[in-house]
């Protein structure tokens, strides 16, 4: 059973505790960090989600390594880039359940994915309540992941259509193209 719940106002919270970690480690190490980034659904005020903090450590290519590494020495362990070029998950130490850690390439389809479905559903509040309200259907009817993934995508599709993405970049983005975790 997936669990969607409503938005809860301590989720930025969390995501900066996060953040100051990251950018503390990767700072200490010298690694050079575009940006550090809330993504996902509870990183929309007011939107329903799983309760999973998403994060994405924003580096150029040059330097996912050296970011790869600190995360490993953070407890983290690698996963590779689960079929989603430029991005590449990590599986948290227990301490960070409820999180979910990207390091990604600035600029790439990945990034601008994340970023888009944020921002517009931030700015838009008809596909935000719209994507809520499919969200929490379909977890209540979803065998597993992979099928929750596949029961919102439609919805995802049009955010990234309202968000600009091309036809070309929405199809390489669809959700039955990305194994599950």
């Amino acid at each position: 059973m997936i669990t969607v719940v409503d938005y809860d106002p301590t989720w930025p919270d969390r995501f900066e505790a996060l953040r100051t970690e990251y950018a503390e480690a990767l700072a200490a190490a010298e690694v050079a960090v575009i940006s550090i980034e809330h993504v996902g659904s509870t990183s929309v005020p007011g939107l329903a989600a799983k309760p999973i903090i998403d994060c994405d450590i924003v580096v150029a290519e040059q330097d996912v390594a050296a970011a790869s590494d600190v995360l490993i020495g953070l407890g983290f362990s690698p996963l590779g880039e689960l079929g989603i070029p430029q991005r590449w998950a990590f599986k948290a130490p227990a301490r960070l359940a409820g999180t979910h850690t990207y390091v990604i390439v600035d600029g790439s389809l990945s990034l601008r994915n994340h970023l888009a479905v944020r921002d517009t559903l931030r700015t838009n509040a008809r596909l935000r309540d719209q994507y809520a309200m499919v969200k929490k259907h379909v977890a209540g009817n979803a065998a597993d992941i992979d099928d929750y993934v596949r029961g919102k995508n439609a919805t995802v599709q049009a955010i990234l259509a309202e968000a600009g993405l091309t036809d070309a970049e929405r199809a390489s983005i669809n959700a039955n193209q990305v194994p599950s975790q």
